[in-house]
Protein backbone atom coordinates (compact mmCIF):
# COMPACT_ATOMS: atom_id res chain seq x y z
CA UNK A 1 0.00 0.00 0.00
CA UNK A 2 1.65 2.94 -1.57
CA UNK A 3 0.22 6.05 1.17
CA UNK A 4 1.33 9.29 0.39
CA UNK A 5 0.02 12.80 2.38
CA UNK A 6 -1.87 13.55 -0.51
CA UNK A 7 -3.58 10.49 -0.95
CA UNK A 8 -3.88 8.07 2.22
CA UNK A 9 -7.65 7.30 1.48
CA UNK A 10 -8.80 3.20 1.89
CA UNK A 11 -12.01 1.90 0.34
CA UNK A 12 -15.12 1.50 2.67
CA UNK A 13 -17.27 -1.54 1.43
CA UNK A 14 -20.07 1.11 0.16
CA UNK A 15 -17.94 2.19 -2.17
CA UNK A 16 -16.85 5.31 -0.14
CA UNK A 17 -13.35 5.92 1.27
CA UNK A 18 -12.37 7.44 4.23
CA UNK A 19 -8.14 9.05 4.88
CA UNK A 20 -6.47 7.09 7.15
CA UNK A 21 -5.63 9.75 8.88
CA UNK A 22 -7.73 11.72 10.64
CA UNK A 23 -8.00 14.51 13.44
CA UNK A 24 -9.41 13.79 16.78
CA UNK A 25 -11.78 16.75 18.07
CA UNK A 26 -12.52 15.82 21.75
CA UNK A 27 -12.30 18.23 24.51
CA UNK A 28 -13.97 18.77 27.44
CA UNK A 29 -15.99 21.86 27.26
CA UNK A 30 -15.08 23.14 30.84
CA UNK A 31 -11.67 22.91 30.16
CA UNK A 32 -11.38 23.95 27.00
CA UNK A 33 -11.45 27.90 25.99
CA UNK A 34 -13.71 28.63 23.00
CA UNK A 35 -12.26 28.89 19.64
CA UNK A 36 -9.41 26.25 20.33
CA UNK A 37 -10.59 23.43 18.03
CA UNK A 38 -11.84 26.49 15.30
CA UNK A 39 -8.34 27.06 15.15
CA UNK A 40 -6.75 23.47 15.31
CA UNK A 41 -9.06 22.27 11.93
CA UNK A 42 -8.00 25.13 10.04
CA UNK A 43 -4.29 24.58 11.04
CA UNK A 44 -4.53 20.74 10.15
CA UNK A 45 -6.42 21.47 7.26
CA UNK A 46 -3.67 23.98 6.00
CA UNK A 47 -1.06 20.83 7.21
CA UNK A 48 -2.92 18.49 4.58
CA UNK A 49 -5.35 16.47 7.09
CA UNK A 50 -8.48 15.96 5.30
CA UNK A 51 -10.40 13.47 7.46
CA UNK A 52 -11.88 15.18 10.70
CA UNK A 53 -13.77 13.17 13.48
CA UNK A 54 -16.44 14.95 16.01
CA UNK A 55 -19.37 14.15 17.76
CA UNK A 56 -22.30 16.07 18.91
CA UNK A 57 -21.46 15.81 22.33
CA UNK A 58 -18.44 17.47 22.53
CA UNK A 59 -20.50 20.70 21.96
CA UNK A 60 -17.64 22.39 19.61
CA UNK A 61 -19.31 20.62 16.05
CA UNK A 62 -20.09 24.62 15.12
CA UNK A 63 -16.43 25.27 15.60
CA UNK A 64 -15.66 22.29 13.29
CA UNK A 65 -17.75 23.44 10.81
CA UNK A 66 -16.68 26.74 10.71
CA UNK A 67 -12.95 25.96 10.16
CA UNK A 68 -14.38 23.74 7.14
CA UNK A 69 -16.89 26.65 5.70
CA UNK A 70 -14.12 29.23 5.85
CA UNK A 71 -11.45 26.81 4.24
CA UNK A 72 -13.65 26.17 1.23
CA UNK A 73 -14.41 30.22 1.02
CA UNK A 74 -10.68 30.41 0.98
CA UNK A 75 -10.10 28.06 -1.64
CA UNK A 76 -8.17 26.00 -0.01
CA UNK A 77 -10.52 22.95 0.18
CA UNK A 78 -13.89 21.41 -1.87
CA UNK A 79 -16.50 19.94 0.28
CA UNK A 80 -16.12 16.86 -1.15
CA UNK A 81 -12.34 16.55 -0.54
CA UNK A 82 -13.03 17.04 3.48
CA UNK A 83 -14.36 13.56 4.87
CA UNK A 84 -16.06 14.28 8.46
CA UNK A 85 -17.75 12.12 11.08
CA UNK A 86 -20.46 12.61 13.28
CA UNK A 87 -22.02 10.41 16.14
CA UNK A 88 -24.78 9.80 17.83
CA UNK A 89 -25.27 9.87 21.27
CA UNK A 90 -26.82 7.05 23.74
CA UNK A 91 -29.94 9.19 24.38
CA UNK A 92 -30.71 9.45 20.82
CA UNK A 93 -31.44 6.03 20.05
CA UNK A 94 -34.74 5.64 19.55
CA UNK A 95 -35.20 5.12 15.94
CA UNK A 96 -37.67 8.67 15.82
CA UNK A 97 -34.70 10.46 17.30
CA UNK A 98 -31.96 9.33 15.11
CA UNK A 99 -32.97 11.46 12.04
CA UNK A 100 -33.55 14.71 13.73
CA UNK A 101 -31.08 14.30 15.86
CA UNK A 102 -28.58 13.79 12.61
CA UNK A 103 -30.01 17.22 11.10
CA UNK A 104 -29.27 18.90 14.12
CA UNK A 105 -25.92 17.96 14.41
CA UNK A 106 -26.17 19.15 10.06
CA UNK A 107 -27.84 22.60 10.95
CA UNK A 108 -24.98 22.87 14.08
CA UNK A 109 -22.03 21.94 11.22
CA UNK A 110 -24.10 24.43 8.30
CA UNK A 111 -23.77 21.23 5.91
CA UNK A 112 -25.33 19.41 3.75
CA UNK A 113 -24.02 15.74 5.01
CA UNK A 114 -21.82 14.08 6.86
CA UNK A 115 -19.59 11.83 5.50
CA UNK A 116 -19.99 9.26 8.45
CA UNK A 117 -22.68 8.66 10.83
CA UNK A 118 -21.90 6.21 13.76
CA UNK A 119 -23.72 4.93 16.75
CA UNK A 120 -21.22 6.61 19.38
CA UNK A 121 -22.01 3.76 22.18
CA UNK A 122 -24.28 0.35 22.07
CA UNK A 123 -25.63 1.87 25.19
CA UNK A 124 -28.77 3.69 24.88
CA UNK A 125 -29.84 6.29 27.76
CA UNK A 126 -32.93 7.74 29.00
CA UNK A 127 -34.09 10.14 25.47
CA UNK A 128 -34.46 13.79 26.85
CA UNK A 129 -32.61 16.83 27.48
CA UNK A 130 -30.08 15.21 29.77
CA UNK A 131 -27.05 13.98 28.10
CA UNK A 132 -26.36 11.60 31.10
CA UNK A 133 -29.62 11.40 32.68
CA UNK A 134 -29.49 10.54 36.21
CA UNK A 135 -31.73 9.46 38.86
CA UNK A 136 -32.18 11.30 42.50
CA UNK A 137 -29.55 9.08 43.99
CA UNK A 138 -26.82 10.02 41.19
CA UNK A 139 -27.40 6.59 39.25
CA UNK A 140 -27.41 6.43 35.35
CA UNK A 141 -30.79 6.16 33.89
CA UNK A 142 -30.65 3.55 31.06
CA UNK A 143 -32.45 3.07 28.18
CA UNK A 144 -34.09 -0.05 26.71
CA UNK A 145 -31.94 -0.70 23.56
CA UNK A 146 -32.74 -2.50 20.42
CA UNK A 147 -29.40 -1.76 18.22
CA UNK A 148 -31.01 -3.15 14.75
CA UNK A 149 -34.02 -0.54 15.84
CA UNK A 150 -31.22 2.26 15.63
CA UNK A 151 -29.36 0.70 12.63
CA UNK A 152 -32.70 1.13 10.39
CA UNK A 153 -32.80 4.78 11.24
CA UNK A 154 -29.70 5.19 10.27
CA UNK A 155 -29.77 3.24 6.82
CA UNK A 156 -32.73 5.69 6.67
CA UNK A 157 -30.55 8.48 7.09
CA UNK A 158 -28.05 6.99 4.12
CA UNK A 159 -30.95 6.78 1.88
CA UNK A 160 -31.77 10.15 2.87
CA UNK A 161 -28.26 11.42 1.39
CA UNK A 162 -27.68 12.96 5.20
CA UNK A 163 -24.93 10.43 5.64
CA UNK A 164 -22.84 8.87 3.04
CA UNK A 165 -21.70 6.35 5.04
CA UNK A 166 -23.13 4.54 8.15
CA UNK A 167 -20.65 2.68 11.17
CA UNK A 168 -20.58 2.04 14.53
CA UNK A 169 -17.90 2.62 17.35
CA UNK A 170 -17.41 0.36 20.71
CA UNK A 171 -19.49 -2.45 19.47
CA UNK A 172 -18.22 -6.12 20.27
CA UNK A 173 -18.38 -8.59 18.18
CA UNK A 174 -21.51 -9.40 19.36
CA UNK A 175 -23.18 -6.28 18.51
CA UNK A 176 -21.91 -6.53 15.13
CA UNK A 177 -23.18 -9.70 14.51
CA UNK A 178 -26.37 -8.78 15.62
CA UNK A 179 -26.67 -5.88 13.03
CA UNK A 180 -25.00 -8.18 10.46
CA UNK A 181 -27.13 -10.54 11.19
CA UNK A 182 -30.27 -8.26 10.93
CA UNK A 183 -32.95 -9.65 8.90
CA UNK A 184 -33.79 -7.23 5.82
CA UNK A 185 -30.58 -5.58 6.37
CA UNK A 186 -29.54 -2.75 3.78
CA UNK A 187 -26.17 -1.45 4.69
CA UNK A 188 -23.81 -3.33 6.73
CA UNK A 189 -21.52 -0.81 9.11
CA UNK A 190 -18.64 0.54 7.57
CA UNK A 191 -16.59 1.07 9.87
CA UNK A 192 -16.61 0.52 14.19
CA UNK A 193 -14.86 3.01 16.16
CA UNK A 194 -12.64 1.61 19.07
CA UNK A 195 -9.61 2.24 21.00
CA UNK A 196 -6.68 1.25 19.55
CA UNK A 197 -2.53 1.58 20.13
CA UNK A 198 0.38 -0.24 20.34
CA UNK A 199 -0.69 -1.02 23.76
CA UNK A 200 -4.30 -2.54 22.99
CA UNK A 201 -3.73 -4.06 19.22
CA UNK A 202 -7.17 -5.09 19.26
CA UNK A 203 -6.29 -8.15 17.16
CA UNK A 204 -9.07 -10.47 17.45
CA UNK A 205 -11.60 -7.94 16.87
CA UNK A 206 -9.02 -6.74 14.14
CA UNK A 207 -9.67 -9.58 12.33
CA UNK A 208 -12.69 -10.36 12.79
CA UNK A 209 -13.50 -7.13 11.34
CA UNK A 210 -11.46 -7.51 8.42
CA UNK A 211 -13.18 -10.92 7.27
CA UNK A 212 -16.33 -8.39 6.72
CA UNK A 213 -15.16 -5.86 5.48
CA UNK A 214 -15.37 -3.21 8.14
CA UNK A 215 -12.42 -0.71 8.77
CA UNK A 216 -11.41 -0.44 11.90
CA UNK A 217 -10.47 3.30 12.90
CA UNK A 218 -8.75 3.49 15.92
CA UNK A 219 -9.25 6.51 18.62
CA UNK A 220 -6.59 7.16 21.09
CA UNK A 221 -4.10 6.04 18.77
CA UNK A 222 -1.88 7.54 21.29
CA UNK A 223 -2.72 6.40 24.36
CA UNK A 224 -5.12 8.97 26.23
CA UNK A 225 -4.73 11.62 28.56
CA UNK A 226 -4.24 10.84 32.04
CA UNK A 227 -7.50 11.64 34.03
CA UNK A 228 -8.36 9.52 36.71
CA UNK A 229 -12.01 10.41 36.70
CA UNK A 230 -12.13 7.96 33.59
CA UNK A 231 -9.04 7.03 32.37
CA UNK A 232 -7.45 3.89 33.46
CA UNK A 233 -4.33 5.00 34.48
CA UNK A 234 -2.43 1.55 35.81
CA UNK A 235 -1.22 1.03 32.13
CA UNK A 236 2.14 3.17 31.85
CA UNK A 237 1.95 5.83 29.43
CA UNK A 238 2.29 4.67 25.90
CA UNK A 239 4.59 7.55 24.19
CA UNK A 240 7.49 7.14 26.88
CA UNK A 241 7.84 3.21 25.94
CA UNK A 242 11.36 2.27 25.26
CA UNK A 243 10.60 0.96 21.47
CA UNK A 244 8.79 3.33 20.42
CA UNK A 245 10.69 5.94 21.30
CA UNK A 246 14.09 3.18 20.22
CA UNK A 247 12.88 2.97 16.33
CA UNK A 248 11.69 6.84 16.72
CA UNK A 249 15.33 7.35 17.07
CA UNK A 250 16.20 5.43 14.03
CA UNK A 251 13.52 7.69 11.68
CA UNK A 252 14.65 10.94 13.30
CA UNK A 253 10.54 10.50 14.64
CA UNK A 254 8.96 11.02 17.99
CA UNK A 255 7.39 7.87 19.75
CA UNK A 256 3.86 9.49 18.89
CA UNK A 257 4.84 9.28 15.04
CA UNK A 258 6.08 5.70 15.13
CA UNK A 259 2.68 4.68 16.81
CA UNK A 260 0.72 6.58 14.36
CA UNK A 261 2.79 4.71 11.47
CA UNK A 262 2.64 1.23 13.09
CA UNK A 263 -1.62 1.70 12.99
CA UNK A 264 -1.62 2.76 9.56
CA UNK A 265 0.44 0.30 8.23
CA UNK A 266 -1.82 -2.10 9.47
CA UNK A 267 -4.86 -0.51 7.72
CA UNK A 268 -5.88 1.00 11.12
CA UNK A 269 -7.65 4.57 10.40
CA UNK A 270 -6.30 7.06 13.40
CA UNK A 271 -7.46 9.91 14.50
CA UNK A 272 -5.32 11.77 17.09
CA UNK A 273 -6.69 14.97 19.17
CA UNK A 274 -4.46 17.71 19.48
CA UNK A 275 -5.25 21.29 19.59
CA UNK A 276 -1.22 21.87 19.59
CA UNK A 277 -0.64 23.25 16.26
CA UNK A 278 3.18 21.83 16.47
CA UNK A 279 1.69 18.49 17.33
CA UNK A 280 -1.15 18.92 14.88
CA UNK A 281 1.38 18.96 12.08
CA UNK A 282 3.68 16.67 13.38
CA UNK A 283 1.16 13.49 13.95
CA UNK A 284 0.88 14.45 9.88
CA UNK A 285 4.48 13.38 8.67
CA UNK A 286 4.16 9.87 9.19
CA UNK A 287 4.06 9.22 4.96
CA UNK A 288 7.35 10.11 4.65
CA UNK A 289 8.99 6.77 6.32
CA UNK A 290 8.13 2.93 6.44
CA UNK A 291 8.58 0.32 9.07
CA UNK A 292 9.79 -2.80 8.75
CA UNK A 293 7.74 -6.05 9.40
CA UNK A 294 10.24 -6.77 12.10
CA UNK A 295 9.48 -3.51 13.72
CA UNK A 296 6.10 -4.08 12.91
CA UNK A 297 6.14 -7.44 14.71
CA UNK A 298 8.03 -5.96 17.25
CA UNK A 299 5.43 -3.03 18.05
CA UNK A 300 2.42 -6.04 18.01
CA UNK A 301 4.62 -7.56 20.72
CA UNK A 302 4.10 -4.65 22.86
CA UNK A 303 0.38 -5.69 23.12
CA UNK A 304 -0.98 -5.32 27.22
CA UNK A 305 -4.55 -6.31 26.13
CA UNK A 306 -5.40 -3.32 28.57
CA UNK A 307 -7.73 -0.41 27.81
CA UNK A 308 -6.83 2.94 28.86
CA UNK A 309 -10.90 3.91 28.43
CA UNK A 310 -13.07 1.49 30.09
CA UNK A 311 -16.07 3.63 30.96
CA UNK A 312 -16.57 1.60 33.81
CA UNK A 313 -19.58 3.99 34.74
CA UNK A 314 -21.44 2.22 32.43
CA UNK A 315 -20.06 -1.28 33.16
CA UNK A 316 -23.60 -2.43 34.92
CA UNK A 317 -25.30 -1.34 31.45
CA UNK A 318 -27.02 -5.12 29.89
CA UNK A 319 -25.35 -3.37 26.40
CA UNK A 320 -21.79 -2.47 28.35
CA UNK A 321 -19.43 -3.79 25.52
CA UNK A 322 -16.33 -4.36 27.10
CA UNK A 323 -17.24 -7.27 29.31
CA UNK A 324 -17.02 -9.78 25.75
CA UNK A 325 -13.23 -10.97 24.75
CA UNK A 326 -13.62 -8.72 21.58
Amino acid sequence: MNLTAESHRIPLSDGNSIPLLGLGTYADPQKTPKGSCLEAVKIAIDAGYRHIDGAFVYFNEHEVGQAIREKIAEGKIKREDIFYCGKLWNTCHPPELVRPTLEKTLKILQLDYVDLYIIELPMAFKPGDALYPKDENGKFIYHETDLCATWEALEACKDAGLAKSIGVSNFNRRQLEMIMNKPGLKYKPVSNQVECHPYFTQPKLLEFCRQHDIVIVGYSPLGTSRDESWVNVSSPPLLKDPLLNAIGKKYNKTAAQIALRFNVQRGVVVIPKSFNPQRIRENFQIFDFSLTENEMKEIEALNKNVRYVELLMWRDHPEYPFSDEF
